[in-house]
């Protein structure tokens, strides 16, 4: 069963890496959701159960003052805990209709998607929306997947109705080709988890989205 409520703001997603921050790690998503953000996604790695615990709570505040979705990769006893807004799914993850009867309806499940086999699958086991990418080149997925380029989302969104979120390599130059090619939303790592001034680089993402009719 899909969520009941229609997903929140999805236009720009933050997904964090801690590793990458050339200022504190919740420095830089406070100033992230300054800028615009308008999604946390927390995808921490090498944190016990109870460090990842602590750490979302303390984004779960943040988000909060901000009106913003935070979104937990994998850990559906962290959502919970901390009380987030949902889950989001890899390949590796329990299975979605599984994670559908813990969350319940109103918290939101993704699923990371790369072709439009993976897309179309999501979709049909109830997802509420999906990443799609990586859409350009990026070191995160090097040597792993090809890019699927812009042309993909606009093919992939004749058949897909939920929220199409593209990742991979984006950044202020790029965004703009990204949604005129119909993605619902963009999503970030190191664009502006390693910027010098997060703020400025998420506002003026941000602003693409606007100028880009997306919002």
């Amino acid at each position: 069963m899909r969520c009941k409520q229609p997903p929140g703001d999805l236009s720009l997603v933050l997904i964090t890496d801690r590793n990458l921050c050339k200022q504190p790690f919740l420095n830089t998503v406070q100033l992230a959701l300054q800028g615009g953000v308008t999604t946390v996604q927390v995808r921490e790695k090498g944190l016990t159960t109870h460090e990842l615990y602590s750490l979302a709570y303390e984004l779960r505040k943040i988000t909060s003052d901000f009106k913003a979705n935070l979104i937990i990769n994998d850990r559906v006893d962290i959502a919970l805990a901390v009380e987030a807004d949902g889950v989001h799914l890899g390949w590796q993850s329990l299975p979605l209709p599984v994670v559908r009867r813990l969350v319940g309806t109103k918290r939101l499940i993704g699923v990371s998607t790369h072709n439009r086999a993976e897309a179309l699958q999501a979709q049909g086991c109830g997802a509420d929306y999906i990443t799609f990418g990586p859409v350009f080149d990026t070191p995160s997925k090097a040597g792993l997947l090809k890019p699927t380029g812009v042309a993909e989302i606009q093919k992939l969104k004749k058949e897909i109705h939920i929220p199409v979120v593209a990742l991979g390599g984006i950044n202020k130059d790029n965004a703009g080709s990204v949604l005129r090619s119909g993605a619902d939303g963009i999503a970030v790592i190191s664009s502006i988890m390693n910027a010098d001034n997060p703020e400025g680089m998420a506002r003026g993402l941000f602003i693409k989205i606007v100028t880009s009719g997306s919002w």
